[in-house]
């Protein structure tokens, strides 16, 4: 099989690193709720996301925030796709453990991945870190399927949930709005107007109504 992000060669798979504001790469993948394809999300945001392995702490962990965010992810027009380069039978024995021992239900559905196929696609598997294992990496992709962000942890250091909430919400935004968000923006708060483009434009930036600091540096309230 070969395409722009996914090939493989005798000495094993090639693992590119996926672009921002560029087509998602496409999959169809087993996963625990059935077949999953990436168009199957059309119209919707979507939040893919890879761990390491199942039943080990720091993952449990993130599968418990991620659960429990499910309904705020939700009311944003967001669903939740997980990943691991385990099969279905040990992702379901976890969620059931997960049930069990912490009494969180996971709602969202895991993709088996043990060919490496659909992490490979999206750079989830970093030689520097292992080579059978996805590294803790997420990736947002917006409801026409387009890659808006993407962020990569390692193996040892779980993800903020919290954060990714606040990350959707900066980016259903600055696309709603065409404004940027400063530096730990929160929904509510004061959102960047894009600089001018032309001398004309800057010299008429002052006197705009908005909270000037400079020409290029103004906020507003929305």
């Amino acid at each position: 099989m070969h395409d722009d992000h996914f090939c493989s060669m005798e000495d094993g798979p090639i693992c590119l690193t996926p672009q921002i504001n560029a087509p998602a790469p496409d999959f169809e993948a087993k996963t625990t709720q059935g077949i999953k394809k990436l168009s199957d999300y059309q119209g919707r945001w979507l939040i893919l996301f890879s761990h390491p392995a199942d039943f080990t702490p720091v993952c449990t962990t993130e599968f418990i925030a991620f659960a429990k965010a499910y309904p705020q992810f939700q009311s944003l027009n967001c669903d939740l796709l997980g990943l691991s380069i385990d099969s279905t039978f040990a992702h379901l024995a976890w969620i059931r453990n997960i049930k069990q021992n912490f009494g969180v239900e996971v709602p969202f559905p895991v993709i088996e991945d043990l060919s490496m196929e659909v992490a490979c696609k999206y750079g989830m598997i970093q030689p520097g870190a292992s080579e059978t294992s996805a590294v803790r990496a997420v990736f947002f992709i917006d409801p026409h399927s387009v890659l808006r962000a993407m962020v990569y942890y390692p193996m040892t250091n779980g993800r903020s949930v919290n954060e990714f909430l606040r990350l959707l919400q900066a980016l259903q935004t600055s696309d709603k709005h065409k404004v940027a968000t400063p530096e730990g923006w929160q929904p509510g708060d004061k959102v960047i107007v894009p600089p001018p483009a032309t001398a004309a434009d800057a010299e008429k930036r002052k006197d705009e109504g908005y909270e000037y600091v400079d020409w290029y540096f103004c906020k507003k309230s929305l």
